[in-house]
């Protein structure tokens, strides 16, 4: 297991080194002038143009920057916001906890509905309950997050007024409770819905094959309740593509709800990045995208190592 578990790791390291050797190159490979002024903006003044040049220290060789960037990364160091002058990893602490709550939050719900709605299903193949939630699943993939969204508030402002729900910046639950859920509830529906949609098909599928195996046909004969063969046997085997999703899904949102944070007006990873690309900050935009690289490289461990304990001959792979 451990062999196993440090391949992924070593595996990952190596993942994040390209990505962060790309984004070096998109932005600080060229001529010095040329990537000072792209940093600075077309209508900068040379003064500008030279001061980041200075302090970027884009005169010096390629390779002497590459290894000062490398550098500040392993020492925590993402630079600092050409607009605000705040050190970037500053920034993302304070927005990170709000996209954080967010997709936790959204993805308890999204997989109790979406693998619960697709074991119902896939007992009772073709009956009404399966009909009904395969419309309802055509439906959630079919719905926009920002319709759903925008559709959610209207009703909480306008035709359930005193729910106590509404949109707003996040709130620490250490801070307000109160005032933490009335703004979360409704991100983490609007979420849920749109992604259950897809874990409802994934998982519905996954266990309709797994039912149909020899090993869930002898458990029957053997005698085993249909209540254990389904969820003991049938419903462990059946997890392992769903598991495999979920990990995909966690860590691409972590990198930043865009849609979702926009619509509700949290303040999170996903604003952080619009207000960074709408204000050509470079720094910020290049530090969320390292993040982002690595909360994917993170979920894809995770998610390896609880592949390898629903079905041990991954570890072999």
């Amino acid at each position: 297991m451990w062999r196993f578990l440090i391949r992924r790791i070593v595996f990952g390291i190596v993942v994040l080194w390209l990505v962060a050797t790309t984004v070096f190159l998109l932005f600080f490979a060229g001529p010095a002038d040329s990537v000072a002024r792209r940093l600075a903006g077309p209508r900068a003044p040379i003064e500008v143009v030279e001061q980041i040049k200075d302090t970027l220290g884009l005169d010096r060789p390629l390779f002497t920057q590459y290894v000062g960037f490398l550098g500040g990364l392993l020492r925590g160091d993402l630079g600092t916001s050409f607009i605000s002058q705040t050190p970037v990893s500053t920034l993302i602490l304070q927005s990170l906890p709000g996209t954080l709550w967010l997709v936790f939050g959204a993805a308890v719900l999204w997989m109790i509905m979406g693998v619960g709605g697709g074991v119902i299903s896939a007992t009772k193949p073709r009956s009404l309950r399966d009909r009904t939630l395969t419309v309802l699943v055509l439906a959630g993939i079919s719905l926009p997050t920002f319709v759903l969204g925008i559709l959610m508030i209207y009703l909480a402002l306008s035709v359930f007024p005193g729910s106590g729900l509404q949109p707003g910046p996040y709130i620490s639950p250490f801070i307000d409770v109160g005032a933490f859920l009335s703004t979360m509830v409704m991100p983490w529906v609007c979420l849920a819905v749109v992604q259950a949609a897809v874990y409802v098909r994934l998982t519905r599928g996954s266990m309709l094959d797994t039912l149909g195996e020899d090993f869930i046909r002898t458990a029957r004969a053997k005698g085993v309740p249909e209540r254990s063969v389904t969820y003991r046997h049938g419903l462990r085997a059946a997890l392992t593509p769903v598991i495999t999703q979920f990990g995909v899904d966690v860590g691409t949102l972590l990198g930043g709800v865009v849609v979702t944070e926009s619509v509700f007006g949290l303040q999170g990873i996903g604003q952080l990045m619009i207000r960074s690309v709408r204000d050509g900050d470079l720094p910020v935009i290049i530090g969320a995208a390292i993040l982002a690289a690595a909360f994917i490289v993170l979920a894809n461990i995770l998610v390896d190592v609880a592949y390898s304990f629903l079905d041990p001959r991954v570890r072999l792979a």
